[in-house]
This record gives structure tokens, C-alpha cells and sequence, in this order.
């Protein structure tokens, strides 16, 4: 019987592909000093901002977090958010091998609006219609390369 380290051992040798959406979850945090006069909603006056990886991203990091090599398969929109959630992969130390770049979809984006440690709004910009034929192909053929240890580009 192995014990609960040899386990954790093994599991670092252990590569996982991690199949699902891929989003930029993005902050803005600000304060609230006042209602609009447009109509009844606060305004936020932004102090900063920050972007985190999250859907199947952030299944990614906690297995990385566990010791496992997570390879996430994906599709991203050809964009700028497409760049920063690449280049959120790159700094947390996860591989972008599986991520594919798409000129048909937008990188999904939720953003919360947050004052104080009130959660005011969350604003969703996403697709979701199914792949189209050509992601869809490019998305299979990925994921055998991947499954086989291959890089598919």
C-alpha cells in the first residue's frame, strides 16, 4: 500500500489534459461615492484593475498547484484577451501547447465590478454557439497530438 507522499509523488509525473472553456476573469475595483443622475445605478469610480485565469484555467492552475503538468485544451479568440489569458498561462507556468487561436470566436471575458467588498455587477462578453467546422476539426486534431504527446501546430 503506497502512502499519501508516494501518491503526491506519482501524481507529479502525471500529465492531464484539462478539456473545457477558457476565460479571462477580469477586476475592476473602485468606489462608490455617489448615485447616477442618468438612473438609479451606482457609479464606480475605478481604482484598479486585474485579470486572473479562470473556467478550465483555473482547474489547470489547481492541478499544477497539486504537482501535476496540466495541458489545457482550449479555444481562444484571436484578440487582445486572447493574448493576456496566453500570457497569464505563460507567467503562472502553464503550457499554451493546447490553446487554440480562432478568428471566428471572442476570448470569453467575465468582469466583476467590485466597491468596497460589495460585488456590484458582472458583465459577460462570450460566445456561445458551438465550434464552428474548422475550429471544431482543428480542436480534434489537437487534442489526439496532445493526447499522444505531440505538439499540433
Amino acid at each position: 500500500m503506497s502512502t499519501v507522499a508516494e501518491r503526491f509523488d506519482a501524481f507529479a509525473r502525471t500529465k492531464v489534459l484539462v478539456l473545457g472553456d477558457v476565460m479571462l476573469d477580469a477586476y475592476l475595483w473602485g468606489r462608490v461615492d455617489r448615485i447616477s443622475p442618468e438612473a438609479p445605478v451606482p457609479v464606480v469610480r475605478v481604482t484598479h484593475h486585474s485579470d486572473r485565469l479562470g473556467g478550465a484555467a483555473n482547474v489547470a492552475l489547481n492541478l499544477k498547484a497539486l504537482g501535476a503538468r496540466p495541458i489545457v485544451l482550449s479555444v481562444l479568440g484571436n484578440d487582445m484577451h486572447g493574448d493576456r489569458t496566453e500570457a497569464l498561462f505563460r507567467e503562472s507556468g502553464l503550457t499554451t501547447e493546447g490553446s487554440l487561436r480562432s478568428t471566428q470566436r471572442r476570448t470569453t471575458v467575465k468582469t466583476r465590478v467590485i466597491s468596497g467588498h460589495q460585488h456590484i455587477v458582472r458583465v459577460d462578453e462570450e460566445e456561445d454557439a458551438e465550434l464552428g467546422e474548422a475550429d471544431s476539426r482543428t480542436c480534434s486534431h489537437a487534442w489526439i497530438s496532445s493526447s499522444n504527446g505531440n505538439d499540433h501546430r
